[in-house]
């Protein structure tokens, strides 16, 4: 059950975003920064050349649904190609201290780089102290993986006022838990507010409406996979043109998978029906 203030945020939310859905669409007017999230390297290249595409961000999972088997020569092919946007890659180790040694070689790869360190290791760990040495290092960083408040906060606290710095909450994720992550992000914002070095990501979105709350709570930055990024053609889309489309798509399948109810014995029958029916 949703406390009185998480309400009222809804409640504020969905007055702006009917507000913002009548303008609908401009994407090149939104407030929040789209950056793609992949590791198809054809992907990214061709994304680079999109001028809504203000960065990209990649994490192993993604790299290994790729089929990428050497971590840095994938890296420094994509940052050969894409210089001059920030793109995020994430460490791998469990212990603190190759993680650490780890993101400092990640970091000399390019001043476009930011370093993924995940919130905790997989003990459950915070990364706290790491955070603090590598911002300390003048390291630019996405912490990823942030859940919940208590984490953005922490967060903050250790990486505010030192090098840019991101911060992932996976808004999907929790989206998936059965809870609304929309009052937690606008939450995440306030947070993070009184630290101009940091913004905040909208991870792991589920759909395209996920840009557009994104943008009305003042959420800096929102990760979209290539599956989301398709569907950017259909912002603004006329729905009684789009409810054709599907009522079209339906009807064309079913004739290109040739399904029938009825033997073809009695299509004579069926047919002279029809013709009976309109000519009648």
């Amino acid at each position: 059950m949703r406390t009185v203030s998480e309400t009222t945020a809804v409640q504020d939310f969905e007055t702006e975003a009917k507000s913002a859905g009548k303008k609908s669409a401009g994407l090149f007017d939104l407030g929040v920064k789209i950056y793609a999230d992949g590791a198809d390297k054809p992907a990214m290249i061709e994304l680079y050349a999109d001028p809504l595409i203000k960065g990209f961000t990649t994490n192993p999972s993604l790299m290994r649904k790729s089929g990428v088997t050497d971590y840095c020569a994938f890296a420094r092919e994509i940052l050969a190609m894409i210089p001059d946007r920030p793109i995020s890659f994430e460490v791998f180790a469990d212990e603190f201290v190759e993680m650490e040694q780890q993101a400092l070689e990640i970091a000399s790869w390019g001043e476009n780089v930011r370093v993924k360190i995940p919130v905790t290791n997989t003990r459950g760990e915070p990364s706290d102290d790491l955070l603090r040495r590598l911002a300390e290092a003048s390291v630019k960083l996405n912490v990823t993986a942030l859940m919940t408040l208590d984490q953005v906060w922490r967060v903050s606290e250790i990486v505010g006022g030192g090098p840019p710095c991101n911060i992932s909450v996976f808004a999907g994720r929790i989206a998936d838990t059965g809870r609304d992550p929309v009052p937690l992000m606008a939450a995440a914002v306030e947070l993070l507010r009184p630290h101009p070095n940091l913004e905040l990501i909208w991870a792991s979105p589920r759909e395209l409406l996920n840009i557009f709350q994104a943008d009305v709570i003042g959420c800096h930055i929102i990760t979209v996979t290539a599956d989301v990024l398709k569907k950017l053609a259909l912002v603004g889309k006329d729905l009684h043109q789009y409810s054709l489309d599907t009522v079209r798509m339906f009807h064309e399948d079913a004739q290109k998978a040739g399904y029938r109810l009825y033997p073809d014995s009695n299509r004579s029958t069926l047919d002279s029906a029809r013709t009976a029916t309109i000519h009648g």
